[in-house]
């Protein structure tokens, strides 16, 4: 079978991933509505694949931007291996958090397979999604106290945002990134130590899934060209959009990305219902 996916479609689908990623927009449900325009077909083994690998990309820009933490944070894990005096200390704990809060979306990953690449792939189900998750952003901006930072975090909190990733991975379009900076303002963090913990918590998800689907990109057809191309560009654009990203929700809500949501939702019906993008 040949590919599906050009080295322009890879470049544009790049774009879009490290675009999309960590702003709460959903990077799932723009990469399925402009796959759908260029016509790619959004339900292809090899094309799930592809947006899985490159995602890689994203990731990697978050382990260049977070350097020095996560390095701070591995090296006293690794510490607290060794010794048990040094278990007691924050980063220690935090790090064996993040491994914890990732359980459960890997169980449930696997399990719903069937679902996640089936019906579920709908592009209804992206602009329900879309739409749904704005309501769930905007209540989390009402009711967000904003009082506890980034020192504050326990393991119950690391245990439900990390969950909250489910929701993006069973409805596409409801925004891994929007899940879990709602579910961190819901718990009383501030804006930058809710993106901070989004951040961390996406390192295993996300580089879990694209190592995952790697074989289906390449077992389907997916030259190592388009795949390389989406990862590099995917990587370079979303380096930039995370600084941005950090710097915007210290001054501003996260209420415009809901608005936006829900216009790219409704337009999406629109599209879906004249005909112009099949589901």
């Amino acid at each position: 079978m040949s590919s599906t996916i050009s080295v322009l479609d890879a470049a544009i689908l790049g774009v879009v991933e490290g675009l999309t990623e960590f702003l709460p927009v959903s990077s799932t449900g723009h990469l399925k509505i402009v796959e759908g325009l260029l016509g790619i077909p959004v339900d292809d083994p090899a094309v799930v694949g592809f947006t899985a690998v490159i995602q890689v990309g994203a990731i990697a820009a978050v382990l260049v931007f977070f350097f020095g933490d996560i390095a701070r944070i591995t090296r006293a894990w690794l510490h607290g291996l060794r010794h048990r005096d040094a278990r007691g200390g924050y980063d220690y704990r935090f790090a064996w958090w993040v491994i914890y809060a990732t359980i459960p979306i890997v169980v449930v990953g696997i399990a719903a397979q069937e679902l996640i690449k089936g019906p579920l792939a709908s592009l209804y189900v992206v602009a329900g999604s879309l739409i749904v998750g704005s309501g769930v952003m905007w209540l989390a901006e009402r009711i967000g106290t904003q009082k506890r930072g980034e020192q504050d975090v326990t393991l119950r909190d690391t245990m439900i945002v990390g969950s909250s990733q489910i929701l993006a991975l069973l409805f596409p379009g409801f925004s891994r990134s929007g899940a879990t900076l709602s579910a961190s303002l819901m718990l009383g963090l501030d804006r930058v130590s809710a993106t901070r913990l989004s951040f961390f918590l996406s390192i295993p998800a996300l580089t879990g899934a694209g190592i995952y689907e790697l074989k289906d990109a390449l077992g389907h057809g997916v030259g190592a060209a388009p795949l390389i191309v989406g990862t590099v560009v995917s990587f370079l654009v979303a380096y930039a959009s995370v600084a941005w990203l950090l710097r915007f929700v210290a001054r501003h809500t996260i209420n415009g990305f809901a608005v936006y949501r829900v216009v790219v939702g409704v337009l999406l019906f629109w599209m879906l219902g004249a005909g112009v993008l099949e589901p």
